[in-house]
């Protein structure tokens, strides 16, 4: 009885790290509920039919005192060939610094949309850097795109962040994202690259249904104009 009581203990950690890529997702599926459940506060509609991919980082860490970091993970998905529907989810990892007198912590949820195929060839890479590789913006707020700026009507990717119940747009210059293979291991049983996940017809975890679901509800199909605009 005592040693399979110490077998149970030890493999408890095991389980609950093998569980951690799921419940991000529910985490992740949470987030952008909330987001686009008032659409006055939320991200545009049309922002969201016309985007090439989504990125939703839930709880990202950011800890500060004179010299600020960030550390997150959380998925992205993209539009499937056609523009119809959303491929499984892959993993990233976003990491950060800041310098200033920062003094303090929080955690924020991010959401981020590429709104080109360009930008979406750089998310792909094993390691982007937003701003140096690519153009990034905050992104509007409302029910409609139509009071953004020319640098949001440029920029590769538009980022949003949501702190102590207020979201807004974010400028996130020189975080990196890079897919996590050891994550992806866990929800897909092998080491699959994002590229490979969004770009083949690899099935989806349960776990992503949720997810998933409500990028379709939210996300109508890409129409002509807009698939030009990323060719």
């Amino acid at each position: 009885m005592k040693m399979i009581l110490v077998a149970t203990l030890a493999l408890a950690p095991l389980v609950a790290k093998d569980n951690e890529p799921a419940k991000r997702l529910e985490a992740a599926a949470v987030v952008f509920s909330e987001v686009m459940s008032t659409p006055d506060k939320g991200i545009p509609q049309d922002l969201l039919a016309s985007s090439h991919c989504i990125i939703i980082v839930p709880g990202l860490k950011t800890a500060a005192f004179f010299f600020g970091a960030k550390y997150g993970k959380g998925y992205l998905s993209c539009r499937k060939h056609g523009g119809t529907g959303w491929s499984a989810p892959g993993t990233v990892r976003i990491e950060g610094g800041s310098v200033g007198f920062q003094i303090g912590g929080s955690e924020t949820d991010l959401i981020m949309l590429v709104t080109n195929e360009g930008g979406k060839e750089k998310l792909l890479a094993s390691k982007f850097t937003l701003g140096a590789e690519g153009s990034v913006a905050a992104g509007p707020v409302g029910r409609t795109a139509t009071a953004q700026t020319d640098a949001q009507m440029h920029a590769e990717i538009l980022s949003w962040s949501r702190t102590q119940g207020l979201f807004a747009g974010i400028a996130l210059e020189g975080a990196t994202l890079r897919q996590d293979l050891d994550d992806n291991a866990t929800l897909y049983g092998q080491k699959l690259e994002n590229r490979e996940i969004v770009n083949t017809s690899v099935h989806a975890p349960r776990s992503a249904v949720r997810l998933l679901d409500l990028l379709n509800k939210y996300s109508a199909e890409r129409g002509e104009k807009s698939a030009r605009s990323g060719q």
